[in-house]
């Protein structure tokens, strides 16, 4: 399994790749930055549970858990 940091940087890519001002690249910039900022997956899914806004909250989670299955 990838360490939060490996994440975090596929993660990034997903953001950079994104529209400017999208909710994919909202949603990816969060996880990047949440993965990078924690010390493991348990506190970096916990961390993205309290999101705002919703929209951005379900798209974070999503990505999180398609990262974080690999």
């Amino acid at each position: 399994m990838k360490d939060n940091l490996d994440l975090a940087a596929s993660a990034q890519q997903l953001a950079d790749a994104a529209p400017t001002g999208s909710i994919d690249r909202a949603a990816a910039s969060s996880v990047a930055i949440t993965l990078a900022t924690t010390r493991d997956i348990t506190d970096a899914r916990k961390t993205l549970d309290g999101l705002t806004p919703a929209e951005v909250r379900t798209a974070a989670l999503d990505l999180f858990d398609r990262l974080s299955a690999d």
